[in-house]
């Protein structure tokens, strides 16, 4: 089957802040595994259910050991026994954090040819 993704998928970790932007209340955290991510958005897994259409706050350790501090928008979920996989779109992403992203998407590449 033929790929006909815009972005190059990565594998990252991270954790998930279990708040809805401009939600009220304690503000929890849930770890993700970070299935796919690319300078659009991200796919992951974990145990905390979200809510399809809520914007989420998310910190995301790249190759570097940096830290991103994203805003997620959840656009799909599926259920796998006790685990959720999101996908979710970036929003409001600064353009230095894409590129962080595709530099890492070509660095990958070069190691594997």
């Amino acid at each position: 089957m033929e790929d006909k993704r815009k972005h190059k998928r990565l594998e990252l970790s991270g954790e998930i802040l279990l708040k809805q932007l401009g939600g009220s209340g304690d503000t929890e955290s849930a770890q993700i595994d970070v299935t796919d991510c690319s300078r659009d958005g991200i796919g992951f897994s974990t145990t905390a259910q979200l809510t399809i259409g809520d914007n989420y706050e998310a910190n995301l350790r790249i190759w570097t050991k940096e830290v991103l501090h994203v805003f997620i928008q959840i656009v799909r979920a599926a259920k796998k026994e006790d685990t959720f996989h999101y996908g979710g779109i970036f929003i409001g992403m600064p353009e230095g954090d894409k590129v962080r992203i595709e530099v890492y998407e070509t660095v990958k590449d070069q190691l594997h040819e």
